[in-house]
């Protein structure tokens, strides 16, 4: 049986009985005037973060999330997008496509707002999206893609990237993991399903959604997540596994590379109203602006003593100079 097909077993059983003990969501529920969401979707909310970001979802978007769970981030997604349709589901499993259709019933009980028809529930391939090209304004996927092995990653990304319009959003929640997996939990199936022996270091991660061509990256949070602990897993090590929440922006690609925000901080302090680094980047006197890790380092080569640059907070929200 291949990853694929352990990982349908995996969440058709999710689908059928609820498993709240599937994923551990590390960011809390979105609480939104009007919106309440039924408690059978909080259990199937097989996720490790969140992908709902009002800031993302302006101008009625038209929404692409992929990886249905019990539908309770395509119902928050339609909060915004009060439109027949405007929120795509796509799943490969059955059993959770029809579970998130019952569940809708139950949504449309609670809020008044909510039609069923907002969501295009359809079975579908991350690897082959029955989508057209440039049509999506904001695509999403929470901790799917870590289930990929490498080369079904690529895939699952460059499909992503065709779908979305210029300047679309693709937001990602995935676990990641700066420790060595050992190659024997790489290859268990079933923790590969679980969303634990496919993590990658960050900077690993990161580099296979620029290599796709996104040229704007932000890391939006990271947290702690999950432990593969030596007396429950095969391993003689301790491994320590974080949550990090993404939005690669399908910006065109900086001559000079992709801007990566993970959340640092550039402050002026010199004697003058204010810094040009000619480069774009005017720094008013003792103002901090937020400056991608490509900008950081420029500054930081130049030497000034009155220039400060933070250390990555990885908790970046917007704001950016690049």
């Amino acid at each position: 049986m291949s990853y694929l097909e352990t990982t349908k077993d995996v969440y058709k059983a999710a689908a059928l009985k609820p498993d709240v003990g599937l994923c551990c969501t590390t960011t809390p529920v979105w609480q939104l005037p009007g919106l309440e969401i039924p408690s059978i979707m909080l259990e199937m909310n097989y996720g490790c973060g969140s992908t709902v970001n009002p800031r993302d979802l302006v101008n009625n978007p038209k929404i692409l999330y992929v990886g249905v769970g019990g539908g309770m981030e395509l119902l928050q997604f339609a909060y915004f997008s009060r439109q027949k349709n405007g929120v795509i589901g796509i799943d490969v499993v059955d059993e959770m496509l029809e579970a998130s259709r019952k569940n809708f019933v139950l949504a449309e009980e609670k809020n008044a707002w909510f039609k069923s028809g907002f969501v295009d529930l359809k079975k579908g391939d991350a690897l082959n999206l029955p989508i057209k090209d440039e049509s999506i304004d904001v695509a999403a996927q929470n901790c799917l893609f870590n289930i990929f092995e490498i080369e079904d990653l690529k895939k699952a990304l460059h499909e992503m990237y065709r779908v979305l319009k210029p300047h679309g959003r693709l937001v990602l929640s995935d676990p990641t993991c700066e420790d060595s997996i050992p190659e024997n939990l790489k290859l268990d199936e079933r923790l590969r399903a679980l969303c634990l022996s496919g993590a990658l270091p960050l900077k690993d991660y990161i580099k296979m959604i620029t290599d796709v061509g996104f040229g704007t990256v932000e890391i939006r949070a990271k947290r702690p997540y999950r432990i593969l602990d030596r007396e429950h897993y095969d391993t003689n090590q301790n491994i320590f596994i974080e949550s990090v929440e993404v939005c690669a922006i399908k910006d065109p690609m900086p001559i000079d590379g992709p801007c990566v925000f993970t959340g640092k901080t550039a402050i002026y302090h010199g004697a003058n109203d204010s810094f040009d680094d000619n480069k774009g980047h005017l720094m008013v006197q003792n103002q901090p602006i937020a400056v991608c890790d490509k900008t950081a380092d420029n500054l930081s080569e130049l030497g000034r003593k009155d220039i400060y640059i933070s250390e990555s907070t990885y908790f970046y929200d917007g704001g950016g100079c690049c």
